[in-house]
């Protein structure tokens, strides 16, 4: 049972809300730029362990311009800190998906001793002229699946609107808004320092991306593996969702890491 937790961050002005499930050793995850959803991937951690799932400023259906209470990513990153302490949480694992590996990366970066192993899945954070990071923002909709999925049938489910006329718009602009308030920290060029502070984490680090990921190229995996303690497991067949696209291959490689 997912339940939800509404934590006061920022000296009262920011309200996050937090998904909780589970029992066990805490575990934080921070969800993709599209928003949080509570997959199978999730609900697979939440066998093992009490996951905290942060929904990002902005995000949380109702309280959209909460994302104008943040305005550089050093406050997001003292934020989702505060956050942690706020919840109690002492050395969670921290697991991130692309925008939320960022910010777990950074997260590590500025705090070593917060996690007490960190999971990468397909980070954004770091740029290279020769492998340029896709414009996710710009991309039209017919595009989108292909940056985001390998295969086009799991494309076609993952991201597929209600039947309901009125709930699809609803969830289109969500997704939109969801996206923008993650870009307000990653573009126009998603790389704010991150590579120069990798060197500070301390944490052992797992690095998992798909292979055929369009989105951030798979070149990126070897760039996060300068993290001193980290592995690199590629999943095959895969796009930037490896724990959607390949649920097994992934949810095994990082049960694998955290129980060694």
């Amino acid at each position: 049972m997912v339940k939800t937790e509404i934590v006061e961050t920022w000296g009262g002005k920011l309200p996050i809300t937090v998904s909780v499930a589970g029992a066990g050793q805490p575990l934080l995850y921070l969800h993709q730029a599209a928003g949080l959803a509570w997959d199978p991937f999730l609900q697979h951690l939440s066998e093992r362990y009490t996951v905290y799932a942060p929904q990002f400023p902005g995000t949380t259906p109702g309280n959209p311009y909460a994302i104008h209470t943040v305005d550089h990513l050093c406050d997001l990153v003292l934020i989702y800190e505060e956050l942690v302490r706020h919840l109690g949480l002492n050395q969670p694992v921290v697991i991130g998906q692309s925008f939320g590996g960022m910010l777990a990366a950074e997260l590590a970066a500025h705090f070593p001793t917060l996690p007490s192993r960190l999971v990468l899945l397909a980070p954004l954070g770091l740029w290279r002229d020769d492998a340029p990071v896709a414009n996710l923002l710009a991309a039209s909709a017919d595009r989108l699946p292909g940056l985001l999925f390998h295969n086009p049938e799991v494309a076609a489910a993952a991201l597929a609107m209600p039947e309901d006329p009125e709930a699809a718009v609803t969830a289109t602009s969500q997704m939109v808004w969801s996206l923008g308030c993650a870009g307000k920290f990653f573009w126009p060029i998603p790389d704010r320092g991150l590579r120069g502070r990798l060197h500070r984490i301390t944490a052992r680090t797992l690095v998992v991306w798909g292979r055929q990921d369009a989105f951030v190229p798979v070149s990126y995996a070897d760039e996060f593996a300068a993290i001193a303690d980290s592995k690199v497991v590629v999943i095959e067949d895969s796009g930037h969702l490896p724990q959607i696209e390949q649920f097994q291959q992934t949810s095994s490689a990082v049960d694998d890491f955290l129980v060694r």
